[in-house]
């Protein structure tokens, strides 16, 4: 009977595992045994050892792509949490109309990628666009948005506050489970609104926070959808860079794709998959260190 229990478990297992096996488990040894290897697809793969963890440390374009997510890792992690943060306590207030509002910021989270980024290129064009006419309204200036390389990761920013919908959900959730006689007692002691925020509110959701800042920064570690629709939007001619200005969309997410997908080298893509994985799995690991700091969990 036992047995039988046993198979029928497996059974209905079956499905996860062989799925876990050939769609997970083998890719991932696959690619770790071809960074050693230098394979394009169209002949037989070579054994190179660690050429390409070499070719990694002294390719420019590498460095470059590193310094730009590192960017984004640094700079747009913050701001997406910030600006999460702020529509969820806004969204949290009792107000008329209050689900109309929530699903109007939400909304940005769910368009389509290639959606987004054709409206985001009409709203940063520099001659006719949104931004750029209201600042010339108002005597300024706007800059070259997705022209100049001074300006295209932040532009990225902005698109990616605008669609911060997806962390402002979780925060507002996580905001209605504070307990009220938490801000009860706070009342009584004479605390006022900032001093109620840093000392109630974001004790009690910083386990949230934390997983919001760990999600955020896998994302922003493997950044690519929007540069790379931007890039390829703004090119000019047979570029196939994906790079934009100066090559400041060239994040280290699209460099891994062109030399898998456009150059075919294998072994360079899958030995920067391993460093990427290698690098988030340290910068996580320093984060849950550091949270013992500064998250507190119920009944601590």
């Amino acid at each position: 009977m036992r047995r039988r229990t046993n198979l029928t478990g497996l059974m209905f297992a079956a499905p996860f595992i062989i799925g876990f096996l050939l769609f997970t488990l083998y890719p991932t040894g696959a690619s770790l045994f071809y960074s050693f290897t230098d394979f394009n697809l169209f002949k037989p793969l070579k054994w190179v050892g660690l050429d390409n963890y070499k070719w990694i440390l002294e390719e420019r374009e590498v460095l470059k792509s590193i310094k730009n997510t590192m960017y984004m890792v640094i700079l747009a992690t913050p701001i997406s949490l910030f600006s999460g943060l702020m529509m969820a306590l806004m969204l949290n207030m009792k107000l008329r109309g209050q689900s109309i509002f929530r699903t109007l910021f939400y909304i940005p989270s769910i368009v389509p990628v290639i959606a987004s980024s054709l409206v985001w290129m009409w709203v940063l064009n520099p001659q006719s666009g949104l931004i750029n006419s209201v600042l010339k309204s108002l005597g300024i200036n706007g800059p070259n948005w997705l022209l100049d390389s001074a300006w295209t990761k932040p532009s990225l920013i902005i698109m990616l506050a605008w669609g911060s919908g997806g962390i402002m959900i979780i925060f507002l959730a996580a905001l209605q489970g504070v307990s009220k006689s938490l801000y009860e007692a706070a009342d009584i002691d004479g605390a006022g609104s900032l001093r109620k925020f840093f000392h109630v509110t974001i004790p009690s959701i910083s386990p949230i926070i934390l997983f919001q800042l760990i999600m955020s920064l896998i994302t922003y570690f493997q950044f690519f959808a929007q540069a790379f629709m931007l890039a390829s939007l703004t090119a000019s001619g047979p570029d196939q860079t994906m790079a934009g200005p100066e090559k400041s969309l060239l994040f280290y997410a699209i460099l891994l794709y062109r030399e898998a997908f456009v150059d075919f080298k294998m072994g360079h893509a899958s030995a920067m998959a391993w460093v990427l994985f290698l690098l988030t799995a340290l910068v996580t690991w320093l984060v849950f260190k550091s949270s013992k700091k500064w998250v507190t969990y119920g009944g601590e």
